[in-house]
């Protein structure tokens, strides 16, 4: 299968706790080209998908999310073939890209011998991914750290091989080892050198938190698309003004409009079953660059429902606004 058809070079990382459907939503509609899901254990989803048959139910009551999102991938994890192919026949009815997780660095994941930790693995990964691409009849894609360590930090260029040897459509990689975590300088040469071996698309990802560095990473990696994680939260705005730079090498920052997507963030929440701590969590991004921002966040910890997070929102003074 191919491909969706992008309208932009920026995509949305998939964050845990902040790409929940309402934040993927808002994201989409601010210029997003594709949107992921949170990383989803296979074994949930299989486990799940039995629990909700019963009650006949689907496997969206679990997974949510919304077809104005389109086109959306589900990123899955697991160290278990069958487990993820039973789970990615599961949700590929829902979502447009079946996207797996090499590149999450978390100790309670890659110590399961998940995320990151099987790009050590690559006799597993060739029969995962022959399998996989077989099993669905949506485009399978994947996202990889460099390495584990500076000792292996070359181990991606092996799965970047195998994975499109069988048939992965696109590969998304994060320029920084597992140990690395978030901390240093994501290597973009990595990206670039996977862009010159790469059959496929090459998504950039690490350290973009502007539209410049968004130009910077293409100029410099020739890869296809960038993908934004931490520089989205609280300031979906940056998609639009990717697009835009990228375009005419010019965009601004509306500080109301950031506002105004906070409020329709706040609305579409109401659609879904999202905790109210983690509403709250993102209320708090968006105060990010704001004058008087510790303040308003002091403030946000206090509240106890929407309503309240709207007023101190209301409230804010947007003439003195002029950070992204």
């Amino acid at each position: 299968m191919k491909l969706p058809k992008f309208e932009g070079k920026a995509f949305l990382a998939p964050m845990s706790g902040i790409t929940d459907p309402a934040f993927r939503l808002l994201c989409r509609q601010n210029g997003a080209s594709l949107v992921v899901t949170e990383l989803t254990n296979v074994h949930a989803i299989v486990q799940k998908e039995k629990e909700l048959k019963k009650e006949h139910k689907k496997i969206t009551e679990f997974v949510e999310f919304s077809t104005k999102e389109s086109p959306v991938g589900i990123q899955l994890f697991g160290n278990d073939i069958e487990k993820t192919i039973q789970a990615a026949k599961i949700v590929e009815p829902y979502f447009d890209v079946i996207d797996f997780n090499m590149g999450c660095p978390a100790t309670h994941i890659t110590r399961q011998m998940a995320g990151a930790a099987l790009l050590q693995k690559p006799d597993f990964n060739e029969k995962l991914f022959s399998k996989l691409v077989k099993a669905v009849n949506k485009p399978v894609t994947l996202k990889m750290r460099t390495g584990v360590s500076n000792n292996n930090c070359y181990l991606y260029k092996n799965i970047a091989k195998i994975a499109q040897d069988c048939g992965v459509q696109m590969l998304t990689l994060h320029g920084r080892t597992v140990d690395q975590g978030y901390s240093g300088q994501a290597d973009w040469n990595k990206i670039k050198e996977l862009k010159e071996i790469s059959t496929v698309p090459v998504v950039g990802n690490g350290d973009i938190d502007s539209p410049e560095k968004a130009k910077e990473m293409m100029d410099k990696t020739g890869c296809d698309y960038v993908m934004i994680g931490r520089a989205a939260r609280g300031n979906p705005q940056i998609f639009d003004n990717i697009n835009t730079y990228l375009k005419n090498k010019t965009y601004t920052f509306d500080p109301q409009k950031k506002i105004n997507s906070l409020f329709k963030y706040l609305e579409y929440t109401k659609l879904y079953n999202i905790k109210f701590s983690n509403i709250k969590m993102q209320a708090m991004q968006f105060t990010k660059g704001m004058e008087g921002g510790a303040q308003l966040r002091l403030d946000l910890g206090q509240t106890e429902n929407i309503k309240e997070i709207k007023k101190i929102f209301e409230e804010i003074d947007v003439d003195k606004q002029n950070k992204p």
